[in-house]
This record gives structure tokens, C-alpha cells and sequence, in this order.
């Protein structure tokens, strides 16, 4: 029979040769006196915990660097938590200070900009040496060759304006030669994110939603009435590098279009499941709607596109999205640092899982390298205003 011990043992007792001990997750910022984090720890089997000391001891006396405790700890943990999901992690009393002032549904970039030189590289502009970047070693007039696994040769602005961007807090990975080590960084710089709406000439009325926000679903209500005429064939909604942002912003924007059924359903294991229904509206209710996606429209946005999508009430286009369906919490702990863990998971009316999955576009139109962006929205708006 497999033996399970109390975590509560004392760190430095059960791991013999460790100096510091890991306080425990709180969903609280206070931390919690020793006899309540008693009664919160899980059972874990003696073999597991002999295993880690057996490992621990052969990385402490044979790594070739000379590693302390602290630092085997701090990895330990990481390791833990970004194991779970590509979402989950760890952050440090700096990082976790600097995300709690984070707004949850702003979008933001790194701490410069990157432009094309003659030699047709992308390279660091205005990077100041305060900045999070400079502290990490990049440098103006470093050309970049990757961000998150994408090569920039040969993407145009607005492309790789698109990597750069992304929810506030949320981090990237710039990799500067084809051998050089990725450094990750965390998007802290906030850009002004107004729906931009543009009447086309074949009366199709193009908004493009950067982020959901808390104010989306009026701005989106207010645009449609001030264009609104018998001449208005259709709506479209540019969800083209959407990183997500606020789920109650997806719903309300969603609710705008939909009379009845649900929106989404998150699935916890701790926090249970919710529901979100659409309420009776006879509001837009003859308007054609279009939503257009790529590989870069996540969360959120992939929210509100299954719902108008299986409830056919929109025809989605472009190319599938990015597939992250996860709702995320933080857990503060005693030391000031804190946990980023997924909770819970979303799920179209349908009951399919948007997680790792994505949402498929009932037609596939990705934009090619060789067409302009007026040109690929004129064709897409002409789709959706002839489709019956």
C-alpha cells in the first residue's frame, strides 16, 4: 500500500541538508497563520517526496555550477507550476508586484519598437536603459530574428505589429540570432485600444475589436446606430490579433447579437461550473454579421466567436484561432510571491473545449504575404455582404 504523509512535515527536517521552507498557497494576500496551512496541505506519498531528496542531493553536490538553496527551491517551483499548462506560472514578489497593477483587459507591447533597416531585419528602437528589456541584455540596434517561434523577414508591419501586442501581463519570447537563447518578456506597455470602425464602399460596416474591454459592448451598440440605414448590408468584426481580455466583455458583446441560448460555460474542479445565457433582445436581430479571426485570436475573443458561430448567427472567415481556453487566478503567498494557475476551462454553447482546440472558421481565407490589408477586407466584406 503506497504511504501518504502530511505535507506540513518541516522542509528542512524532511529534506535534511535544505535551509528554507515554501509557505503555503492562500487565496487571500494575508498569509495564514501555521495551524490553518496544516489543515490546507494535501496528502503526498513518502516515495514522492524520498525521490525529490534522492534528486535534489545529486543536482546539489554534482551540477558543474554551484547552486544554493534558494535557487534550487525557486526552480523547483517553477518547474511545478509551468508544467501544468503553457499558462501557469510562477512569479517572483517583483513580477506578481508588477501584474497586480495591471488592468485586466488592456492591451499592451514590450518596453520598444522594432524597425526595418536597409539589410531587411527588424531591429530595437527606443529602448531606454531603465526599461525591463535593457535589463535583460537587448540593446538598440539589435536585429531580431524570432518573436514566439515566428520568424520577422518576412512579415510586414502590421504582422509583426501583431507579435508584439498582446492582454497586458501577459509574456513573449524574443529570440535576437537563429543560435541565441530566447529571452522572455513581459508585456507591460499600454496601447490605446479604441474600436476602429470604417464604412466600407459596399456598405459594410468594418469594427475592429483590438481587446475586450469593459466598455466594448456599448462602443460596438453606439457604432452599429450612428451607421445604422436601410443601405447597411452587414456588420463585420475584426477579431484579427485578439488577445482575449475580459470574458464579461465577450458575453456582453455577444448578447448584443444573440436572443436566447448560451454564450459560454466554464468547467472548475475547485470553483464549479457557470453558465452564461443571452438574454431576450429583438435588437440587431436582421443585422448580417461577419467575424473574422486568425491564428492569434484567443480567449475572449475565441468567447465570442464560438457563440455567434454555433448559434449561426454570424459567418466566421480566416484561419483558425489560437485555441486558449483557460480562465486563470492568482494564489499570493507568504513570501510576496504568487501563483498564476489555470481554474477553469471555457466551452462553447455546444459544449466543446476551446482549450489546445481552437475555433475552425466556416470559411478558410488566410491573408497571403503579397495582399494588401485594404484588399483582403474589401474581399471579406464582399463574402459576407453576398452571403445569403
Amino acid at each position: 500500500m503506497t504511504q501518504h504523509l502530511k505535507f506540513v512535515i518541516p522542509l528542512t527536517a524532511l529534506f535534511m541538508c535544505c535551509a528554507h521552507a515554501t509557505g503555503a498557497v492562500n487565496e487571500i494576500d494575508t498569509a495564514p497563520d501555521f495551524d490553518e496551512v496544516e489543515q490546507s496541505y494535501p496528502e503526498v506519498p513518502v516515495e514522492s517526496i524520498q525521490q525529490f531528496v534522492q534528486i535534489y542531493g545529486i543536482v546539489k553536490d554534482n551540477y558543474v555550477d554551484n547552486k544554493n538553496d534558494e535557487q534550487l527551491f525557486q526552480q523547483a517551483i517553477q518547474g511545478l507550476v509551468s508544467g501544468l499548462d503553457r499558462y501557469s506560472r510562477y512569479l517572483s514578489p517583483e513580477d506578481y508586484k508588477q501584474l497586480v497593477q495591471y488592468t485586466d483587459g488592456d492591451l499592451a507591447s514590450v518596453d520598444f519598437n522594432l524597425s526595418y533597416d536597409n539589410q531587411r531585419q527588424w531591429t530595437i528602437q527606443g529602448l531606454r536603459p531603465e526599461a525591463d528589456a535593457y535589463k535583460q541584455g537587448l540593446r538598440n540596434g539589435a536585429s531580431v530574428f524570432k518573436i514566439d517561434d515566428q520568424e520577422l523577414r518576412k512579415l510586414n508591419r502590421e504582422q509583426v505589429n501583431a507579435l508584439l501586442y498582446g492582454a497586458i501581463g501577459s509574456t513573449l519570447s524574443v529570440q535576437l540570432g537563429q543560435t541565441s537563447k530566447p529571452i522572455s518578456l513581459v508585456r507591460t506597455k499600454k496601447i490605446e485600444t479604441d474600436i476602429e470602425s470604417q464604412l466600407l464602399h459596399n456598405q459594410v460596416l468594418l469594427l475592429k475589436v483590438r481587446v475586450f474591454q469593459q466598455d466594448t459592448a456599448n462602443e460596438i451598440k453606439r457604432l452599429i446606430e450612428e451607421n445604422s440605414s436601410p443601405r447597411l448590408k452587414a456588420v463585420l468584426i475584426d477579431l484579427r490579433n485578439n488577445p482575449g481580455g475580459l470574458l464579461s466583455a465577450a458575453v456582453e458583446t455577444a448578447d448584443l447579437f444573440l436572443n436566447q441560448g448560451i454564450i459560454v460555460t466554464t468547467k472548475s474542479r475547485s470553483e464549479g461550473n457557470q453558465q452564461f445565457q443571452a438574454l431576450p433582445s429583438s435588437e440587431f436581430q436582421n443585422l448580417k454579421v461577419g467575424v473574422l479571426i486568425n491564428g492569434r485570436s484567443a480567449s475572449a475573443a475565441e468567447v465570442f466567436t464560438a457563440a455567434m458561430k454555433e448559434h449561426r448567427r454570424a459567418w466566421v472567415i480566416g484561419e483558425k484561432s489560437y485555441g486558449k481556453g483557460v480562465v486563470q487566478k492568482l494564489f499570493p503567498l507568504s513570501n510576496g510571491a504568487a501563483l498564476q494557475m489555470t481554474v477553469s476551462h471555457y466551452y462553447t454553447p455546444t459544449g466543446k473545449m476551446i482549450e489546445g482546440i481552437g475555433i475552425q472558421p466556416d470559411q478558410q481565407y488566410p491573408l497571403q504575404h503579397d495582399m494588401k490589408e485594404e484588399t483582403y477586407l474589401e474581399h471579406v466584406a464582399e463574402m459576407i455582404a453576398n452571403r445569403r
